[in-house]
């Protein structure tokens, strides 16, 4: 043989050394038995080989295991052969695990739909080692009943297995090839903040945190199974807590969903052949998606408390400048009570008025007391009314007004007469009432008890004063606008309570069953205290109850004052000013403070069935700001507890009655829509009419007979001009946001239903300024700079509450794309400040409807316009 012949052969020997040899089949056993092929397998090493019926192949590996570190291995197969009725099975065996899966792998998505997968990888559980290096042992089995199966097999170790703090790692998952990582908590670190992102919104994946422990669920059919997960689209955030992990560690879980319904996405359609079973799976591909997770430290307990602090300070900075007021007002007081006992120092100058009050001397301008486009001077009209007052049998006595007089040199009489207004003793000793408008019923309707023979549509008097509608015994007028405390005061007792279990079950579900699903969190910001999620929505309401209190103690202090006012006889007290009625004022205040309480409730779990319990008190306070806004200028035919409370409840009503059945519901939006325009209409009729009117079977009758006699037989305009402007653009508003909801429908219908209740309010507290005005009335410096601030503070306020961080109108996954982290001291997000600016707005609103009228408490209620 020739040398380069030899080097031939001597090749060719060394390459069929090194290679591996070719499969030997092996020949059919007896029934029962089965081939076992036992070799020894290298990590990295890809492994083509076959099996069947008769055949059991087992693939030894081995490594060191280091209990410093933790190394991930990940088994990866590819069966190559179709064969879908006969799968082969891998099985791997730990030291303290079992993993088994088969191939192809058959998940199964909504309505039992079942995917098929070919390729499947698994990262195996990494059992704990006690000493300090050990080398363990794994065995993967392949067995099939099918006849001559080829397969590929590989093991490797996983890359940044072990997740560190503060640094990105990007990864593939598939449905069939899902990832877990490892990350062990730091000894300065209590809490981190796990967050995964993905260019992609789909594929829908999972996320889940599960505690270290043997087999570790990473499929989308039992991911759910412990643990704490999220769906996810391109973002998800997960807060963890070292006390809730024994090892102070856990793994983080990544699946890719085998459909995109959860997620929001569509549910794809896969056409089947004409002799494909519908029982056949199918083939996804490659369904894949790429995702990025880091993991960063949470915040400390001092920020907790930093966070407490701050919160706290804000609000009670407002109860130290309510007291600082309160002060200047009583040292103001004292002076001007100075100033008075000065004048009865028998060396008092007649001819300096310095001892007058100025709210006395100024009111020249109100003998010329005007009403916007009605009349024609205050001269007639003040004249008529004081004729209408001619029969008395009511007596209003003006007490203190002689004892004044005494107190006041005579040179200053006729000007202080002018100032006060004063008639003949006949007129001013003994204050009459209108016999066709005053009312004498001791009960809580809002009518005038004179004409409650027939309520049709009459005129006896074209401009009322506040005297005339301010007829009542005051004590049953107290006792009536209590009654809105007392009630409120009740409903929220037994409506709170439920309301509060039902949020702690809601919590408590969460927590146990690990789906963060169900509460719409902006889980970027979301700090978890005890058993609560999100601690801080709920500590930002906090100013809502706090400012209520002090609201409610800034009224408890008017009233006191105002009753040792009427204990003294002080002539301001009782003839001057709008009444005084504040059971209103204490349900508004009780209204804030539940508003709080039930906004927290809503936050502790918020989503879609319970956001009316964030709304139900919004409503109660539009109604009552409403009421409190007419009340002022009908302190008489004022709407009674019981009637107020049940258009709130029937409001409220439809509220969960939207929610349930609203979504897309043409129907009840027709219905809907239908009673919203009606009730408009009669709401307007009641305000032009002041209550003068009946709904009966005559109403038509009474309709036709008005057009007859105002559009046919003479062409007249609408008596009341400004109220008439103010009801045609409040039934625009009306009807056009019935239209918008009859052709929208939007999902989110308790805030459509309170947009109407705001633009309804706004709209009536606007024409309440521009009548004030116009009527020659003004507005003082504190409820000036009380609109002024309080409009900046709403302004701001909407902007933080229109960023969405969250909507439950989505599904939870794309509700998390609008998750943003927190904005002020790593603690509050952008809505936690629509709470504290909220708070605040609210506030300032009840004390612009408190002072509103401050400029008329020397002003005679004969002389103050109603409208």
């Amino acid at each position: 043989m020739s040398r380069s012949g030899a080097a031939v052969l001597g090749w060719a020997l060394l390459a069929g050394a090194l290679l591996p040899p070719p499969p030997v089949r092996p020949q059919p056993l007896p029934h029962g038995q089965r081939n076992v092929h036992q070799k020894e397998a290298q990590f990295n090493t890809t492994y083509i080989d076959w099996v069947d019926g008769n055949l059991l192949n087992i693939y030894a590996f081995n490594h060191s295991v280091r209990r410093s570190t933790t190394e991930g291995v990940r088994v990866s197969v590819n069966v190559l052969s179709n064969q879908k009725d006969q799968p082969v099975l891998f099985v791997v065996r730990q030291k303290e695990a079992v993993v088994s899966f088969q191939v192809p792998l058959i998940l199964r998505g909504l309505y039992q739909r079942k995917y098929a997968y070919q390729e499947v990888s698994r990262t195996l559980c990494q059992p704990q080692t006690k000493s300090e290096m050990e080398t363990q042992y794994f065995y993967v089995d392949v067995s099939t009943l099918s006849d001559n199966t080829s397969y590929q097999l590989r093991v490797t170790r996983v890359e940044n297995f072990v997740l560190r703090t503060n640094v990105r790692f990007s990864f593939n998952a598939t449905a069939a090839q899902p990832q877990y990582f490892k990350y062990e908590f730091p000894e300065e670190v209590d809490s981190v903040i796990v967050k995964v992102t993905s260019p992609m919104a789909f594929p829908c994946s999972v996320i889940s945190i599960q505690d270290i422990l043997c087999p570790v669920y990473d499929l989308d059919n039992n991911v759910a199974f412990i643990g704490m997960y999220q769906t996810m689209t391109k973002k998800a955030a997960i807060t963890v807590q070292k006390k809730d992990f024994p090892s102070h560690s856990f793994y983080v879980v990544v699946v890719v969903k085998t459909e995109d319904e959860a997620c929001g996405g569509p549910l794809p359609y896969y056409p089947l052949s004409k002799n494909a079973s519908p029982d056949e799976p199918v083939d996804q591909h490659n369904r894949q998606k790429i995702l990025e997770v880091m993991v960063s430290p949470a915040i400390t307990s001092e920020a907790y408390v930093r966070s407490v602090l701050f919160c706290l300070g804000i609000f009670l900075s407002f109860y130290i400048l309510t007291l600082l007021i309160a002060c200047w007002e009583s040292c103001r007081q004292h002076k001007k009570k100075g100033l008075l006992a000065a004048m009865d120092s028998p060396s008092l100058d007649t001819g300096h008025s310095r001892g007058i009050p100025e709210s006395f001397l100024n009111h020249g301008p109100y003998d010329s007391y005007g009403y916007g486009s009605f009349g024609n001077g205050s001269s007639s009209s003040t004249e008529g009314i004081t004729d209408s007052l001619a029969s008395a049998e009511v007596s209003y006595s003006y007490v203190g007004q002689e004892q004044f007089k005494r107190r006041v040199p005579s040179a200053l009489t006729r000007p202080l007469s002018i100032a006060m207004g004063e008639r003949s003793l006949e007129n001013v000793a003994s204050r009459p009432r209108l016999d066709s408008l005053s009312s004498v019923e001791e009960d809580d309707y809002d009518t005038l008890a004179d004409i409650d023979y027939d309520k049709n549509v009459i005129r006896t008097k074209q401009y009322l004063c506040v005297a005339d509608l301010a007829r009542k015994d005051k004590r049953v007028l107290r006792k009536k606008y209590q009654i809105y405390f007392w009630n409120i005061a009740t409903i929220a007792v037994f409506y709170a309570l439920p309301v509060i279990q039902l949020v702690i079950t809601y919590q408590t579900v969460v927590n146990v069953t690990g789906n963060q699903d169900i509460c719409y969190y902006n889980f970027l910001c979301a700090h978890p205290l005890g058993n609560l999620s999100a601690f801080n929505n709920i500590l930002s309401n906090l100013g809502y109850v706090l400012l209520g209190l002090l609201f409610l103690l800034i009224i408890l202090q008017r009233e006191i004052n105002y009753n040792r006012a009427l204990l003294r006889n002080d002539t301001h007290a009782l003839e001057c000013g709008i009444p005084k009625h504040f059971g209103l004022f204490y349900a508004m205040g009780t209204a804030l403070m539940m508003e709080g309480l039930l906004s927290a409730c809503y936050h502790v779990c918020p989503n879609y069935t319970n956001f009316q319990f964030d709304t139900s008190f919004m409503y109660m306070i539009a109604g009552l700001c409403m009421l409190k806004l007419y009340q002022k200028r009908h302190p008489d035919i004022n709407a009674s507890a019981y009637s107020a409370y049940a258009c709130l409840a029937l409001v409220i009503f439809f509220s969960v009655v939207g929610v349930v059945f609203g979504k897309g519901n043409t129907a009840f939006w027709i219905v809907f829509s239908v009673i919203h325009i009606v009730a408009t209409l009669l709401l307007s009729t009641q305000l032009y009419y002041m209550g003068r009117w009946k709904l009966d079977s005559g109403i038509l009758r009474r309709i036709l007979h008005v057009l007859y006699t105002d559009c046919v037989r003479q062409c007249s305009g609408p008596m009341y001009v400004d109220r008439m402007v103010l009801l045609v653009m409040g039934n625009i508003i009306n009807w056009s946001l019935a239209a918008y909801g009859l052709i929208v429908r939007p999902n989110d219908f308790a805030s459509y239903l309170l947009a109407i209740g705001i633009c309804n309010l706004l709209l009536y507290f606007a024409f309440y300024i521009i009548m004030k005005l116009r009527s020659g009335e003004r507005i003082k410096l504190i409820p000036l700079l009380c609109i002024i601030s309080t409009s900046v503070v709403w302004g701001f306020a909407l902007f933080f509450f229109f960023q969405g961080l969250s909507t439950w109108q989505k599904t939870p996954a794309e509700s998390r794309e609008h998750n943003r982290d927190c904005i002020l001291l790593d603690f509050f997000d952008d809505h936690d400040i629509w709470h504290f600016l909220s708070s605040i707005a609210m506030f300032g609103s009840f004390l612009v409807l408190l002072t509103l009228d401050d400029d008329l408490d020397c002003v005679q209620r004969d002389k103050i316009y109603v409208f």
